[in-house]
């Protein structure tokens, strides 16, 4: 009794079920950049940041909320079968980071299968979230499921692999077979976030992963941690599909350039940086935006303390994001047919980037070594630092990470801090921060 009187969740996360947006400012979506002036208006809009011509929609709503509506939204579920290592079946309450990373990691493989044109065919049919929280009630049910799992009356049984959907008969034309081949990567990919034990890159394989580093089911998981673990989630995983892609974690904020290129295949990139001491600088809000308007970004886990989210776009000064603080009930995605609306949210959701806590992972998806020239030299650009800033967020670095054995001894605990601190190398400023 003592050990549930004891259990600290974070309760009431509100699902507001509209978020207003401006007509007068550009809204950038990964890479996308639209703009919701009616067609009339003569008026020039603001500029889009880096984004390309092509990639610029002008007053169409629809197509701003049928690409949101696509991305793959990775929320808290419950009745699952127990986790490794403990009695949990719910992540309700503590595994927003972990969700999060699941988010940004889907949105990498919706680039890789899909490209990023590809939008959901039912994605503007999904129902308005309900507005209601997740309050003392939902609270009380995850305390009833884990006493009943403690007495032994409640043992979910493991619901089996996500085996890849059952291929149907294609239809007839090219542009409908088309189709269905990509809704059958798209159900497959959704699967291999299923929450069971054998999905490939489901929460029962990142918490497996994340007892190698010291974290248990019902820890908090910071942005830096939940990327090494994708990094391993990717590397593990058996499946076929997942063969030609791979992931790589950035060191002491550094991209090694001939680390990424040594893999000679799709990269998944993932850069811990903290933007700040206590609060994001400000003088990091354009290189956030700049970042967020490149197509081949694929987000940002973050959010409040203690409360993570992931950020895909913005809006003048406020970020646009998905939120995992919803929970749901648990899926069989072993079936050919199961439902996939909950695996997409219809709101967007908006916060001042001056709410953003400064720890973040930052996420890139490189297709190839050419690609990934193109990606450094870019991001090269968005990386100078302005006057005020005096450091890069990150870098790329020539060479090897293991030529300057920069990770030696590194443990669990210190890679929740996205920094390896050298005391010789360490710069002190007179701002609001220190970097290395």
């Amino acid at each position: 009794a003592y050990f549930f009187k004891n259990i600290t969740v974070t309760l009431c996360w509100a699902l507001k079920p509209k978020t207003s947006f401006s007509r007068n400012s550009p809204v950038l979506l990964l890479g996308k950049c639209y703009h919701f002036k009616a067609e009339d208006d003569d008026s020039v809009p603001e500029a889009c940041y880096e984004a390309s011509d092509e990639d610029f929609v002008m007053g169409n709503v629809e197509a701003f909320r049928k690409d949101f509506a696509s991305r793959l939204w990775l929320t808290y579920r419950e009745e699952f079968p127990p986790l490794p290592g403990s009695i949990l079946t719910s992540d309700c309450g503590w595994g927003c980071m972990l969700r999060a990373g699941q988010m940004m990691l889907a949105q990498a493989l919706t680039l890789h299968f899909l490209g990023r044109d590809w939008t959901w065919s039912e994605a503007l049919t999904l129902q308005p979230l309900d507005t209601e929280t997740w309050t003392t009630t939902a609270a009380k049910r995850l305390v009833a499921s884990l006493e009943a799992s403690l007495q032994g009356s409640s043992n979910p049984s493991d619901h089996g692999s996500s085996p890849l959907p059952q291929t149907q008969a294609a239809p007839g034309s090219a542009e409908e077979a088309d189709a269905h081949v990509k809704e059958m990567y798209h159900r497959t990919l959704v699967s291999w976030f299923g929450d069971s034990p054998s999905a490939q890159l489901g929460l029962h394989r990142l918490v497996r992963l994340g007892l190698t580093m010291g974290k248990q089911a019902g820890d908090w998981y910071g942005p830096a941690v939940v990327a090494h673990i994708l990094k391993k989630a990717v590397e593990e995983a058996m499946d076929p599909g997942l063969a030609g892609i791979t992931a790589y974690v950035s060191q002491d904020c550094t991209v090694y350039s001939a680390d990424v290129v040594d893999y000679d295949r799709a990269v998944i990139i993932l850069i811990p940086v903290r933007l700040g001491g206590e609060k994001t600088n400000p003088e990091y809000f354009d290189f956030a935006k700049g970042i967020l308007s490149l197509e081949y970004c694929i987000g940002i886990i973050g959010g409040k303390p203690k409360q993570a989210c992931y950020f895909v776009g913005f809006q003048d000064d406020s970020l646009i994001y998905m939120d995992p603080h919803y929970c749901q009930s648990f899926v069989d995605v072993s079936t050919s047919d199961f439902p996939l609306q909950s695996y997409h949210c219809p709101s967007p959701k908006k916060m001042p980037f001056s709410k953003m806590d400064p720890s973040c992972t930052i996420g890139f998806y490189s297709r190839s070594v050419q690609d990934y020239e193109r990606i450094r030299q870019e991001l090269s650009k968005v990386l100078q630092p302005s006057a005020k800033e005096k450091y890069p967020a990150f870098t790329f670095v020539q060479g090897h990470g293991r030529d300057y054995d920069l990770s030696a001894g590194l443990t669990p605990e210190k890679k929740e801090w996205p920094f390896i601190c050298d005391p010789r190398r360490t710069v002190t400023t007179a701002g609001d921060f220190v970097l290395l």
